[in-house]
């Protein structure tokens, strides 16, 4: 199942879907139990390996779901991309449910199905709220060094709000895993105490606003 919100190109797809039939820009090879996914140039890639069912995932041109930047040329050159291409992200829909007899052991949310969440990058409404977190995030950091996530939960509450999610899932207690990717900028400053000590970090979330 592939779904496409149309007003700006936000899409959901189950990762077995996904694999049958990729969108534009991918392709797919197995081999045994792996799938090795490859993409295009034209494709912004935050996705880690990972296992679904008995067989292994590999996005091989994939940055990873946390990408390391280590000069302004590589943040330029990142920023542009975020702000032109098309992003997919690996998102677990959870039930967060824990049965009574687990409830006094910590305990992670059963994960009912992964999907690839995509955003358009360039589409006006994501390119704004981008460009104003990225800002922000700069412009709040008091040392060289920083992180900011970027968070994409609100997308997934509201395309399950709106339907799109399948009834089925929708009836448990669901909550989404892993609905963020991370860049992380290093400096070489060599005293960078508000890095070292976590008061860099930041996050921002982006949210589905309707093209009017």
């Amino acid at each position: 199942m592939t779904i496409d919100t149309q007003s700006n190109g936000t899409t959901v797809t189950e990762v077995g879907q996904f694999l049958k039939n990729p969108p534009e820009g991918f392709t797919v090879e197995a081999f045994g139990s792996e799938y090795r996914v490859h993409c295009s140039e034209e494709n912004l890639v935050f996705i880690d390996n990972f296992r679904s069912g008995d067989c292994d995932i590999v996005f091989q041109n994939s940055l990873g779901r946390k990408l390391k930047m280590h000069n302004l040329w590589e943040y330029t050159r990142m920023r542009k991309s975020l702000l032109s291409k098309r992003i997919y992200v690996l998102v677990s829909h959870c039930d967060q449910n824990i049965p009574e007899s687990s409830k006094k052991e910590p305990s992670e949310p059963k994960v009912l199905q992964k999907y690839v969440l995509s955003i358009d990058g360039g589409n006006p409404m994501i390119k704004w709220q981008m460009e104003r977190g990225l800002d922000w995030a700069i412009s709040s950091v008091a040392g060289e060094s920083y992180r900011v996530e970027i968070d994409l939960s609100e997308i997934l509450e509201s395309l399950g709000a709106a339907g799109i999610i399948a009834e089925n899932l929708m009836k448990c207690n669901p909550t989404w895993k892993d609905s963020s990717f991370t860049l992380k900028y290093y400096s070489d400053a060599l005293f960078d105490f508000p890095h070292w000590f976590g008061f860099s970090k930041r996050s921002f979330k982006l949210r589905l606003i309707k093209n009017t």
